[in-house]
């Protein structure tokens, strides 16, 4: 596999592990809240600011936890929380809560 999608699989298993956000967790987050916060990590950092931030981010400031110049580290979150919005999307359609 290829290690950049290891990394996203190895983050999307922490967050359910460690994070406690399995699949019925991000079932109640159905308005794009878990795409807008994997667009947010997604930004590159000079054009992120606390103002877009505020309009995107979609929890309490306390849940965002960038990783200053480690650039990698945010894309992989980015990426695994777009693995558990398409997770959570599956499950919808299928009619189907975890």
């Amino acid at each position: 596999m290829n290690l950049a999608i290891e990394l996203i699989a190895a983050e999307r298993q922490r967050q359910i592990s460690d994070e406690g956000y399995t699949p019925k967790h991000d079932d109640v987050h159905g308005f794009g809240e878990i795409a807008a916060a994997a667009a947010c990590y997604a930004l590159p950092p000079e054009i992120r600011s606390i103002h877009l931030l505020g309009n995107i981010w979609p929890w309490d400031a306390d849940f965002w936890k960038p990783s200053p110049f480690q650039r990698e580290r945010e894309l992989v979150k980015a990426g695994a929380l777009i693995v558990a919005e398409i997770e959570r999307l599956h499950r919808e359609i299928e009619g189907g809560a975890a």
